[in-house]
C-alpha cells in the first residue's frame, strides 16, 4: 500500500508535491496517486490527462488524487475523466484533512486566502540525505499579465514571516542539506504583505548573516524589475549567494512586452543584466520567453531572439504561446500554430547554442560542484556536471572541469573541501 506523486510545472511545484504527500500520510491516505498539475499552458493540462490516464492502466486499483493549478482552475475538466477519483484545490492539498476524500471536488476561492500559513514551511522540505532543499516563502500574484492564468490558480500574493524562514532555514541546516533555494510564484513579491513592507534582499542577507553554516543559497525565478538594492548588494557581497539568477522576460519587444502587460521594456531587461554583471562578473544569467504572443510579427519575434545576445542569457525556458481561457491575450488576434512552432523552435535552438557556448567556455575552469545523485552534480551556476567516480552525495567539491557534450559537463576526480565536505 503506497503512495506515489506525479508532478509538472515549476520548483514550487516540486516543493508542493512533497507536502501533499507528507499531509496524505498524515491523514492515512495509503495506496494512491497524487497528481499535482500545471496550467501555464494549455500543453502543461493535456500533458497531466496523458499521465493520469496512463496512471490508471498501469494501477487500475489505486485511487488518483488531482490538484494543483489546472485542477484549481478547471476542476470540472479533471472531475469529468473517468480515471479520476478526487479534486483538490491548490489550498485544500495542503491540508491533512482534504486527504479524508469525500465529495470528489473540493477547490475552495482562491482569492478568499489572505496569508501563507508558516506552519506548512516545514512539508515543503525535503530530509533525509537531500541535497537540495526548496523552501516556498511567497505565493501567489498580485499582478495580472495578459497571458497568464497562475494568479487564478495561485491567488493573491502572501508572503511567509521572516521568522518563520530563518526557523526553517535552520533546521535543513541541521539536516545537513547543502543547498537552498528559496521559491515562490512571485519570489520579489516577497514582503509587500508583512508589517514594514521588507523586500527580498533584506531577507537573503538576513539569512545568510543568521545561518553562517548554510553552503549555499539560490534563488527561483524572479521579476527582475522588482529586484531591490539590498539584494544587488547581496549578489555583489555574498559568496553564498550563487551567481545563477533566472529572470522573468517573455519578450524582448517593447509593444509585445507592453500587450503582455509587462512592467519593464527592453532597455530595462539589458539594463538590469548589465547591472548584475558588473556585481557579479561570472553570473549566469537564464529567462523564460514566449514564442508566439498574439499580433506578434517577424520583427517583434526577432527582437525576442536577439535579447539572448544583448542581455547574455545561458538558460532559457522557451515557451509557445498557448491561449488559456478568460485571459486578455486569448482575446487577441492569434498566430497559426505553424509560425508559434517554428518561433519556439528557433528560440530553443538558439537556447541550445547559447548553453554550449557557455558549457564550452567552462572547460578548464575549477568549480565548486555540489554532488547530487547517480555521480551527478551542480555548479556554482546550475551547470549540471557528471563525475566518472561519484563523490560522496551531499559533499560540495572543487573540481576541474573536463569537458563538455554540449547538454552537461564531466569533472576530473575532485578533493573535498575543507569544512565543506
Amino acid at each position: 500500500m503506497t503512495l506515489s506523486t506525479l508532478t509538472f510545472g515549476c520548483r514550487l511545484n516540486i516543493a508542493e508535491s512533497a507536502a501533499m504527500r507528507a499531509r496524505a500520510e498524515e491523514a492515512g491516505l495509503t495506496d494512491a496517486i497524487l497528481v499535482n498539475t500545471c496550467a501555464v499552458t494549455s500543453e502543461a493540462v493535456r500533458q497531466a490527462r496523458q499521465a493520469i490516464r496512463r496512471a490508471r492502466r498501469e494501477n487500475p486499483t489505486k485511487r488518483i488524487v488531482v490538484s494543483g493549478c489546472a485542477a484549481q482552475t478547471e476542476p470540472e475538466t479533471f472531475a469529468n475523466m473517468t480515471e479520476v477519483d478526487f479534486v483538490l484545490g491548490n489550498y485544500e492539498k495542503l491540508r491533512a484533512e482534504s486527504y479524508r476524500l469525500g465529495d470528489k471536488i473540493l477547490v475552495s476561492d482562491i482569492f478568499a486566502l489572505t496569508e501563507t500559513a508558516p506552519h506548512l514551511l516545514d512539508a515543503f522540505s525535503p530530509g533525509g540525505d537531500h541535497t537540495r532543499a526548496f523552501l516556498q516563502i511567497q505565493n501567489g500574484c498580485d499582478h495580472r499579465c495578459t497571458f497568464c492564468i497562475i494568479p487564478y490558480g495561485r491567488g493573491p500574493s502572501r508572503s511567509i514571516p521572516m521568522s518563520a524562514i530563518a526557523d526553517e532555514v535552520r533546521k535543513l541546516i541541521d539536516r545537513s542539506v547543502g543547498e537552498i533555494v528559496l521559491t515562490g510564484v512571485d519570489l520579489t513579491a516577497w514582503g509587500a504583505d508583512l508589517p514594514g513592507q521588507p523586500k527580498l534582499g533584506t531577507l537573503v542577507r538576513k539569512i545568510l548573516k543568521l545561518a553562517p553554516d548554510l553552503k549555499r543559497l539560490r534563488l527561483s525565478s524572479i521579476d527582475s524589475i522588482e529586484a531591490d538594492d539590498d539584494l544587488y548588494r547581496a549578489l555583489r557581497e555574498e559568496d553564498r549567494l550563487m551567481p545563477h539568477l533566472h529572470l522573468s522576460l517573455q519578450s524582448g519587444d517593447d509593444m509585445i512586452l507592453k500587450r503582455m502587460k509587462r512592467r519593464h521594456t527592453r532597455a530595462d531587461a539589458i539594463r538590469i543584466c548589465e547591472r548584475v554583471k558588473k556585481l557579479r562578473p561570472d553570473i549566469a544569467l537564464g529567462a523564460d520567453l514566449i514564442a508566439g504572443f498574439p499580433t506578434e510579427t517577424e520583427k517583434m519575434f526577432e527582437s525576442s531572439l536577439s535579447l539572448v545576445d544583448d542581455c547574455g542569457l545561458t538558460f532559457l525556458h522557451v515557451f509557445p504561446y498557448s491561449p488559456r481561457k478568460n485571459t486578455p491575450a486569448a482575446k487577441m488576434p492569434q498566430l497559426d500554430g505553424d509560425t508559434i512552432r517554428t518561433r519556439a523552435k528557433t528560440l530553443r535552438d538558439k537556447a541550445a547554442a547559447t548553453l554550449t557556448d557557455f558549457l564550452s567556455n567552462e572547460i578548464g575552469q575549477t568549480r565548486k560542484i555540489l554532488v547530487e545523485k547517480n555521480g551527478l552534480g551542480r555548479t556554482e551556476h546550475f551547470a549540471p556536471v557528471a563525475f566518472a567516480d561519484a563523490p560522496p552525495r551531499g559533499s560540495i567539491v572543487c573540481a576541474t572541469i573536463a569537458s563538455s557534450d554540449g547538454h552537461r559537463l564531466t569533472a576530473r576526480i575532485p578533493s573535498p573541501l575543507a569544512g565543506e565536505g
